[in-house]
């Protein structure tokens, strides 16, 4: 779904405008009392302004979608606020979006403009470490270190590579599970955990 930030931004400003006495949001818990509400409905304004012209200052000066999300990063005087934390949406999400409604589809990497196959880059990636289970392996390494978001590439790489190895499956699994378990975000939960569940199924399958 297209999302549309900096609309959201002047909605929240309407809002705080009509002096509510409760506010009862679609994600969090309600808030009571205008000084609070209007505190809340301000201070996420600002939260989202802040991303927005970040994203597009550095969009505007010709940076890649990979920097731009590594990047941006939410006000840190905002981040103790608990109607801010990653509870369902998380920032970089937000950036993707606005980088999708700006910037359009292509990513300023020229390799992802016509690229190969996920399963094609996965397998020769697979031949030139030695295999999948090599990658595999490499992933749990990465896990290790803390480095999630890398063994994630690696587990997927591996299973996209040997899709019909078991162990390479619950190496899957794993790496996404743990992920999962120590994401905030429903989405990002939600999609972790769905990773996990399919390669733990594939996995039981093939054994």
């Amino acid at each position: 779904m297209q999302r549309y930030p900096r609309e959201w931004l002047h909605a929240l400003h309407r809002m705080a405008a009509l002096d509510a006495e409760i506010m009862l949001p679609s994600h969090g818990a309600p808030i009571l009392g205008r000084d609070r509400i209007r505190q809340a409905l301000l201070e996420t304004a600002a939260w989202l302004e802040s991303l927005i012209t970040q994203t597009l200052d550095l969009l505007n000066a010709g940076a890649r979608l990979d920097e731009i999300v590594h990047t941006v990063t939410p006000p840190a005087h905002l981040a103790d606020r608990p109607y801010l934390r990653a509870r369902y949406d998380e920032p970089e999400f937000v950036v993707r979006n606005l980088w999708r409604l700006y910037g359009g589809w292509y990513d300023g990497n020229p390799a992802n403009l016509k690229p190969a196959p996920d399963a094609v880059l996965a397998t020769a990636v697979a031949d030139l470490a030695g295999g999948a289970t090599r990658l595999a392996d490499a992933a749990l390494d990465a896990l290790s270190r803390g480095d999630e978001r890398l063994a994630g590439h690696l587990a997927e790489m591996a299973a996209l590579a040997a899709p019909a190895d078991p162990g390479v499956q619950r190496v899957r699994a794993q790496v996404f599970a743990t992920r999962a378990a120590n994401e905030q975000s429903l989405m990002a939960k939600g999609v972790f955990t769905w990773a996990a569940s399919e390669s733990s199924t594939r996995a039981s399958d093939l054994s």
